[in-house]
């Protein structure tokens, strides 16, 4: 019994750890935002610009939900649409900013999903495919940016290429090989201690298009902030884009900071000073991280209250009894 109710304790508190993380990054985050700089940076920036890209992060988390809207279907449950938004909002928000995503999104997925009677092991197959499907967007978006727009690759990332273009080709390999190991195969892959499952076409595909979605609209917000400021194609911006965000992930930095902007200043630096782009970068970060993750964090904290105020009305009303 005892045993019991400490495995009952366990999703509180891992929530408790995330809703204590969030504070911290938001406490983080705050720290860094200089009243002065962020202000003077964003009073340069045309009103209609900063409404284009919260009205474009807003349909990009919206687009994410459709993560946990697949994985539910992979796993052949059935929960409401409102429940896996939920889910989806609070994972992106939280595991965009706090960093390790990996960790801290099945941590979430397990508070929720546990509660909505999933096993462990469904909820961890949930949570596999939505960080696959996340990492399927980079190599289907980056193959298409990186043969269209081969940049030059900047001498500090080192790597062994001249231009993108490689990269652009072993991503189209990836996906193809992607494809045919899930969708034409008829049964699962199994390498060592991983399997890769077969999937109908249209889950597949749903997969591809969510993710992809999501790279090409978390570029277009920064592009709506950045365009005040200098002309530049979107599709020259999104190859630089995403470039950037190849090096922040490969670096493991939460949110590729400081990767992500020393790169994306190495690319800009002749359309744009370094000074206004890291203004643009403060203000990005605030639209595409801060409010997410604020909104995340309150609505986490309002579950959990929601949880325990409905916990003590059923320990009252059986008291009654």
């Amino acid at each position: 019994m005892h045993k019991k109710n400490l495995f009952r304790l366990i999703p509180s508190c891992l929530s408790l750890v995330l809703f204590g993380l969030s504070i911290w990054t938001i406490q983080q985050n705050l720290q860094n935002y200089q009243a002065d700089t962020f202000w003077q940076t964003l009073s340069k920036i045309p009103h209609h610009h900063i409404l284009w890209a919260i009205a474009l992060m807003s349909i990009n988390y919206l687009i994410m939900t459709g993560y946990d809207f697949l994985g539910v279907a992979y796993v052949r449950r059935s929960i409401p649409y409102s429940k896996t938004a939920l889910v989806g909002i609070i994972c992106s928000g939280i595991s965009n900013s706090v960093g390790f995503a990996l960790l801290s999104s099945c941590m979430i997925r397990y508070r929720f999903y546990s509660a909505w009677g999933l096993s462990v092991v469904a909820i961890a197959q949930i949570s596999a495919f939505c960080n696959l499907s996340f990492c399927l967007g980079l190599f289907v978006v980056g193959a298409i940016v990186f043969l269209k727009e081969p940049l030059a690759i900047p001498n500090l990332l080192d790597l062994p290429f001249i231009s993108v273009r490689p990269l652009g080709l072993i991503f189209l390999l990836i996906i193809v090989a992607y494809l045919f190991l899930t969708v034409a195969r008829q049964k699962p892959l199994i390498i060592g201690k991983w399997t890769l499952p077969h999937l109908p076409v249209r889950l597949a595909l749903g997969q591809l298009l969510v993710s992809a979605l999501d790279w090409s609209l978390a570029a277009a917000v920064f592009y709506a902030i950045l365009s005040a400021s200098v002309s530049l194609p979107y599709s020259t911006f999104f190859g630089i884009y995403m470039l950037a965000q190849v090096a922040g992930l490969a670096s493991n930095v939460p949110g590729g900071l400081g990767v992500f902007e020393t790169v994306m200043i190495l690319l800009l630096s002749s359309f744009i000073s370094s000074e206004e782009l890291l203004g643009s970068l403060l203000i990005y970060r605030g639209v595409y991280y801060f409010i997410p993750l604020t909104v995340s964090a309150v609505l986490l904290g309002k579950y959990e209250l929601g949880r325990f105020l409905g916990n003590k009305s059923s320990s009252w009303a059986e008291v009654q009894q």
